[in-house]
């Protein structure tokens, strides 16, 4: 159950249309990835390291700062989408899947829920030749839904169809509000159970990221403390 399910969340595919041919006017930029895929696979930033649009990397950096990109003020309804999740975001894209294009089987680092991280994807164009797998198990997502996937596990796209597949992708800060929205979604949480660590070793980590005082090190938190109480409880 925790490969990937769709979260509570519906929203609207007419503004979510409006949105994206506001920033389909700008330059989108091919993916930085070019090992990964074939075919076109491009991008645009509404939330990046620096602000820039431009600017499409998306890799978890300690200590970092993400910042709003100019182009995100004129996209309204995007702004509501993310003003749902009530909890810290680090990079926020536009990625489109231009027909007859791929995305090759590969895995990405510590994009688990488990991690303290969760990536969500809100498909604004697809079509039904679309065929997402991940961990060898199908997916289909329609526009307007909202899911979340572990991205930890092998996953690869195709775009088989005659339109472009367009989604809102969302890196979020798993915290408390995260933690009640999985819950009623249906995450498994004691799957995360690690027996086999240390009391004092999770007692120590955590007194080390509470010194960080960073958003990621008190996502790290909540997650090690979960598995100290798991520990307690044995």
């Amino acid at each position: 159950m925790n490969d990937f399910f769709k979260l509570p969340f519906s929203f609207n595919i007419e503004n979510l249309l409006k949105d994206f041919n506001i920033c389909n006017q700008t330059t989108f930029i091919p993916h930085f990835n070019t090992n990964n895929y074939s075919g076109k696979w491009n991008s645009i930033s509404l939330r990046s390291l620096n602000g820039d649009s431009t600017n499409i990397y998306a890799h978890k950096t300690e200590n970092a700062t993400y910042k709003n990109c100019k182009i995100l003020k004129n996209c309204t309804y995007f702004q509501y989408i993310i003003d749902q999740f009530h909890c810290d975001k680090e990079a926020i894209r536009l990625l489109n899947l231009a027909p007859n294009s791929k995305i090759k089987s590969h895995k990405d680092d510590s994009l688990s829920y488990e991690d303290g991280f969760f990536r969500i994807h809100i498909p604004i164009k697809t079509n039904s030749k679309v065929l997402f797998h991940i961990n060898n198990k199908p997916l289909q997502m329609l526009a307007g839904e909202v899911w979340y996937a572990n991205f930890n596990l092998l996953h690869k796209v195709e775009n088989l169809g005659k339109t472009d597949r367009v989604h809102l992708v969302m890196d979020c800060v798993r915290n408390e509000w995260s933690d009640e929205l999985f819950k009623k979604a249906g995450y498994n949480f004691s799957t995360e159970t690690n027996k086999s660590v240390n009391k004092e070793t999770l007692l120590r980590t955590i007194e080390e990221l509470k010194i960080l005082d960073t958003d990621t090190s008190k996502a790290l938190i909540l997650s090690l403390e979960r598995q100290l109480n798991s520990c307690k409880n044995q």
